[in-house]
């Protein structure tokens, strides 16, 4: 009995050793970026990454007392890049879904937006069948996989990016892109010759496609930095920091409850 004893006792501690030894001290937490979707991020003149998502991260890492690394990334290897180590978490826009749950973890949401589509002023198009209609979305997203489901003869047409899929809207190539309503709100209605073009159809928030909001996705051994994360998330939020950044972008509530 007593041998037993000493076996579990020793068994215990070398778990102990372990779990030490595998944990992180995180002094620096590197971020993936795409820096194409505003008004989430941007990519400026001078190669700078600008947006809501680049405000927050920095907000996070101060909130964590990190340093901060902005990492840009093209959204076709945003996951991969993540999984390979090119930097610690994914702040982008990105819908927390159950596809994605099985390549990574993801924190609570930091955002909700809905997703909408968008047309030139008087396009009536039918949106109950969209037979035939080309409609422009960026590849691999959520915004894709709903139109693949939910229409059988419309004409997906996918972009690495949405402003390829503008370009294409404005010169008649494609009736409409499906994206999220801040996104497209952004990029079309607000600049110049936005009063041209409209939203349409039907606004899309079903969590069966769109999952449960934005959600910062890590690594899933990484569960020590999701936890990190999750705290910070709610830590900006109870001192209004969050609010401040989302009133910079937003002018309506970006989170809801």
């Amino acid at each position: 009995m007593e041998m037993k004893k000493w076996l579990v006792v020793a068994a215990l501690a070398a778990t102990a050793a372990t779990g030490m030894a595998q944990a992180k001290e995180w002094k620096t937490v590197r971020f993936g970026i795409e820096g194409a979707y505003p008004p989430f991020s941007w990519t400026e003149a001078d190669g700078s990454l600008k947006g809501f998502d680049v405000d927050m991260a920095n907000a996070l890492c101060e909130e964590m007392q990190v340093k901060c690394k902005i990492v840009a990334q093209d959204w076709d290897g945003i996951i991969p890049s993540l999984l390979a180590r090119k930097y610690d978490a994914i702040i982008a826009a990105m819908s927390i879904t159950e596809d994605r749950k099985k390549k990574v973890d993801f924190t609570g949401k930091y955002a909700l937006i809905p997703n909408k589509f968008i047309t030139k002023k008087d396009a009536n198009l039918d949106f109950t069948s969209l037979d035939g209609v080309k409609v422009g979305v960026q590849r691999a997203t959520t915004h894709d996989k709903y139109l693949s489901d939910n229409y059988d003869k419309v004409e997906i047409v996918r972009y690495g990016s949405f402003d390829e899929a503008y370009l294409d809207l404005a010169n008649g190539r494609i009736a409409a892109v499906l994206g999220d309503a801040s996104a497209l709100e952004e990029g079309v209605l607000n600049k110049a010759g936005g009063e041209a073009y409209e939203f349409a159809g039907p606004s899309l928030t079903d969590a069966q496609w769109f999952g449960d909001g934005f959600g910062i996705a890590v690594r899933k051994q990484d569960k020590d930095l999701t936890a990190k994360l999750d705290a910070a998330i709610l830590s900006l939020r109870e001192k209004g920091i969050y609010q401040d950044i989302a009133g910079k972008y937003f002018n309506y509530d970006v989170y809801g409850e």
